[in-house]
This record gives structure tokens, sequence and C-alpha cells, in this order.
């Protein structure tokens, strides 16, 4: 199973490498909110917060890669003609749902990374993390979380022709709520139950709490655990879709 995983991310991650639309959308997306943030926090009264800004571009970025590059993974293997075969192997669907998202928060690392780099030489942002060996920790559990989210998302594909204008207007707000840039005590208080069940939030706060120097595992614990019930959940909707689907008459082999 493990192996099937890998060698399906690595696979995956390839195709979007080879990808123009996915290569733009990574280079150009986390540079413009990186400059926006910094210039956001230098505005306020918060200037000594470019780094966590910095981080939580990079964030932002990820998510985008995510949410667009797994659902449109399901998408071009529709048009592919290959989503069927993918239903049709003799392993759980999640097996071959879940190296797409996985290789969508993996590319999308690269948005980290931009960032960080982006602020650090154009805008001498001292990279001075309070647990440097804890952030990269805290990094992988947040690509982890990214990605099981990413399958409860895309699992809507495989039923969905036309998912993407559900899934597209998420984007602004899934990382609005999980506090990547903007806290979330800023926020009203109605969103905090929501911003509670994102495995996104935890993960965005246990970066924050690497960086800033406060606890970062209870955050990076949470974030599994709710990863984790993703991935349950993920699996469950992916063979309920597939039997709807099957009944629908939307996917061609039904």
């Amino acid at each position: 199973m493990l192996r099937t995983l890998l060698i399906g991310t690595l696979l995956h991650a390839k195709h979007l490498s080879r990808s123009p639309f996915e290569i733009a959308l990574a280079l150009v997306i986390p540079l413009v909110q990186a400059t926006l943030a910094v210039y956001l926090f230098r505005a306020g009264d918060e200037p000594h917060r470019l780094l966590e800004a910095a981080v939580g571009a990079g964030l932002m970025g990820i998510w985008s890669s995510v949410l667009t590059g797994s659902g449109g993974a399901i998408q071009r293997q529709r048009w592919h003609g290959t989503l069927e075969m993918i239903m049709l192997a003799p392993r759980h669907p999640v097996l071959m749902i879940l190296p797409i998202t996985a290789a969508s928060a993996v590319t999308g690392t690269y948005s980290l990374l931009a960032t960080l780099l982006w602020g650090r030489l154009i805008y001498r942002i001292p990279l001075d993390f309070r647990h440097p060996v804890a952030f990269l920790v805290a990094a992988v559990v947040c690509v982890v979380g990214l990605s099981m989210f990413g399958l409860l998302m895309a699992s809507t594909f495989v039923l969905l022709r036309n998912a993407n204008a559900l899934a597209n207007p998420l984007e602004y707000p899934i990382w609005l709520l999980s506090g990547m840039l903007v806290p979330i005590a800023t926020l009203p208080s109605w969103t905090v139950p929501i911003a509670a069940v994102l495995p996104t939030t935890w993960g965005a706060r246990a970066l924050r709490e690497a960086t800033s120097g406060g606890p970062v595992w209870p955050s990076a614990g949470v974030c599994l655990a709710i990863s984790a019930v993703c991935l349950v959940l993920g699996a469950l909707f992916l063979v309920s879709f597939e039997r709807r689907a099957r009944a629908a008459g939307t996917l061609a082999l039904s």
C-alpha cells in the first residue's frame, strides 16, 4: 500500500511538472501573495511579524495548489478517459486518488520555499525561526493535512463533472478561516467552530508557533487527528460517489 502511494505520488508530481498552467500557477501566485502580505504587515502596527506573513503566504500558495491541482487532476483523468480505469482498479479508490492530492501538496511546498526566499532576498526579512527543527516537522504535518483535506474535496469530482464550480470559491474562505495570514481572533465569533474542524487551521498554527516560539506539538497533533478523519471520510465518500456515479451513468464504463 505504501509503495502504491509513493509511486503514485511521484508519477502525478511528474505529471504536474509537465503542465504549463501548474508551473505558472506555482511560480507567480506565491510571489504575488508574499508581496501583498509583506506590504500589508508593513503598513500595519506589527511589522515584526513579517516572517509569519511570509510563512502564511506560503501556506496560501500550498492550499491553492492542492485545491486547483487535485480537482483539476480528477477532471483531467475524466477528460483523458482514465478516470474509469482508476475507479475500476483492483484497489480501494482512495489509494488511486490520494496520490493525486499528495502530489499537489508536495509540489505546492515550492510556494513556502519561494515566499521565504522572496522575503529574504527582496525585503531582507530575517529567517529567524525560534524552533527550526519543529518548523520542518510542522511543515510536513501541514502538507499531510492539506493532502487529506484535498482528498476529501477531490472526492466530489468523481460524481460532479462541474464540481470545480463548488471548490474554487472555497479557496479564499478556507485560508481566511484557517488563520494563514489574518489571525482567527480578528474574525467573527461564529467562524471559530468552523475553523476548529479544519486541518489547515491547526497546520497553520503549528507553523506559526514554530516561527514565533510557541507550543508546536499540540497543534501538530490535532492537525494529524483531523487529517485522519478527512482520510476516512474521503475513503467513504469515494466509494459512495463511485456507486452513485455508476447508477447515474456519469462514468463512461458504468
